[in-house]
């Protein structure tokens, strides 16, 4: 059957089966293909079964639906396509194809009359083609030895990396490949970082006989062309290059020679590969020399790093596959485990209620103290193990009418001697004018929770008074209400904040589990809502809570009405 494999986003390694007609993709509970991306509508898009394969249908979106980095309205799909929803961006695999049946009728085999021997001119063993690639210096020609060197470059670069599934080290034979047939002086893989853009350096080589405690200084100006324009180019005497502005860099760096070409996979630019041969500004304008490095060469470096490009996106593809399974078995095993560990937890609450009775009005300070110290890590255990339970199984949102400040309240008294332990202050501004909204009290209160410890947790080492504060409000429309907790603390850096709801990131070291926040996210997108970050290195943080106004609990009928207009109002 047809499949999504999720490679970047908030569901990242999970794999969705495409079946029936029209499978659909959103927020929505009743989506076939449930995504946790606050960038999404709840009905997004959805896969329509056509003659040959699925059709893509975008449902009107408010941010649109992408296939292979255009936006479309519908599109046919076929396997390898990558598709892009808000932040969530997949892999499509379709069905297997059917084998053909029609192939044999066009084909009649006869016993033949040994005449057909006569029209064979000549032969080659497949031993002697590989002799002759290995050893272009016996062919004839210096056309058909260039061409024989080359077309063995090629052979060996698909022999060597179709085989690797290890990114690393298919980035290390692709500077090895890269090397034997250019031979220049230092050369780098530099990879795009898919969160934030920039090109990352991921390996590097220098040749046997220079420096390899030199600093490679690349032009940006290089790698940005190559990177946008999608072609590979041959930097020479780059100062006189009309490519590049006077005022670049290059020429500055000494760099006499250069080739730096795009690693493209099907559908993207990945990153560049680039080598170059060193001198100094002196030597090229004394010797002028004509250069090393020829067109052949670049050819031949744009045709490997395609088929690196290819490789490397079929790596990252398996790793997204084996990351799926992986995740898939650890998330049962969590919740299998989870569940016994909850029930002897609970025996031991019953337990500690028993202690609790015999300890009161007795004076036992060593028992007291201890049996403290007891409590809080059996509460620090029971969050641990719920945070495990509420990330790994879905579950669909038992709501309940509850008044949202009374969890803000039970939330603030349950943390206030935490928070007065490490000195901090908890403000509320509650609006009292909210109704009752139909949420599920457990999952709010556990998100919540969830980010007011880790605000004081963000206080612990600030010298100033420590505050925070805990808001509730309705939007103007009286659609939303948003539930904002906000702390002075030193912030959170913007290329962090993409990174603090990833499953098991964590800034606190062996003090955090990089749970909590995940668990947040999760529970708030199972109401239909998200959580936004408002924050500036040295300036605090604000996490703000986005939840559709439910007034009353609906049947599943009056639901699914109620889910579309939302959908529609996002749109």
């Amino acid at each position: 059957m047809a499949s999504l494999t999720i490679i970047k986003g908030p569901d990242k390694g999970r794999q969705f089966d495409i079946t029936g007609d029209r499978p659909t993709v959103g927020r929505d509970n009743s989506s076939a293909v449930r995504l946790h991306d606050g960038e999404i509508s709840r009905h997004h898009a959805e896969f329509r079964r056509a003659k040959n394969g699925y059709v893509l249908y975008d449902l009107q979106s408010s941010n649109g639906t992408y296939l292979n980095g255009e936006r479309v309205q519908f599109s046919p799909i076929k396997t390898g396509d990558r598709i892009r929803f808000g932040q969530t961006e997949m892999i499509f695999t379709a069905d297997p194809a059917a084998p053909r049946t029609d192939l044999a009728g066009r084909i009649s085999m006869t016993a033949g009359s040994g005449a057909e021997n006569s029209a064979i001119l000549s032969s080659l063993k497949q031993s002697h083609f590989s002799e002759l690639l290995s050893k272009p210096e016996k062919s004839g020609s210096e056309w058909l030895r260039d061409s024989l060197s080359n077309l063995n470059t090629m052979y060996e670069t698909s022999e060597a990396i179709r085989r690797l599934t290890d990114t690393d080290e298919l980035l290390e034979r692709i500077m090895d490949l890269a090397f034997e047939a250019v031979r220049p002086d230092r050369g780098c893989i530099m990879l795009k970082d898919p969160e934030t853009g920039v090109l990352l350096p991921k390996a590097i080589r220098y040749a046997p006989d220079t420096d390899h405690e030199e600093r490679i200084t690349i032009s940006r100006s290089i790698t940005d062309y190559a990177m946008e324009k999608g072609e590979g180019i041959i930097v020479a005497d780059a100062q006189h290059d009309a490519r590049f502005s006077a005022s670049d860099s290059v020429a500055e760096l000494g760099i006499r020679e250069a080739i730096c070409v795009p690693l493209s996979g099907r559908h993207d630019t990945l990153g560049v590969l680039y080598v170059d041969i060193k001198s100094n500004n002196f030597d090229v304008l004394r010797t002028q020399k004509p250069g090393k490095l020829k067109e052949n060469h670049l050819k031949l470096m744009v045709a490997i790093a395609y088929q690196a490009g290819i490789a490397l996106e079929d790596t990252r593809f398996y790793e997204a596959s084996v990351q799926a399974e992986r995740l898939a078995a650890v998330g049962q095993t969590i919740a299998t485990l989870s569940h016994h560990i909850k029930n002897i937890l609970q025996g031991l609450r019953s337990g500690s209620y028993l202690v609790n009775m015999g300890i009161e009005g007795h004076t036992f300070p060593v028992v007291e103290q201890g049996w403290g110290i007891v409590q809080k890590n059996q509460e620090k255990i029971y969050n641990l193990v719920m945070d495990m339970l509420s990330y790994s199984k879905e579950r669909e949102p038992t709501l309940e009418l509850v008044d949202i400040n009374d969890i803000v309240r039970e939330i603030v008294e349950l943390m206030s001697a935490r928070a007065a332990e490490s000195k901090v202050e908890i403000i509320t501004h509650l609006d009292s004018s909210i109704d009752r909204l139909a949420i599920d009290p457990d999952g709010v209160n556990r998100a919540l929770l969830n980010i007011v410890t880790n605000a004081i947790d963000a206080l612990e080492d600030v010298d100033h008074e420590r505050r925070i504060e805990i808001r509730t409000q309705l939007t103007q429309n009286g659609r939303y209400l948003h539930l904002s907790v906000k702390d002075n603390g030193p912030g959170i850096p913007s290329e962090e904040q993409k990174r603090v709801f990833q499953i098991f990131h964590s800034t606190k070291g062996s003090k955090g589990t990089g749970l909590g926040l995940a668990v947040s996210q999760k529970i708030i997108q199972e109401h239909g809502g998200q959580i936004k970050i408002e924050s500036q290195s040295g300036k605090g943080a604000s996490f703000v809570i986005e939840l559709p106004v439910r007034r009353q609990i609906m049947d599943e009928k009056h639901a699914e009405q109620f889910s579309s207009s939302i959908g529609a109002s996002d749109e």
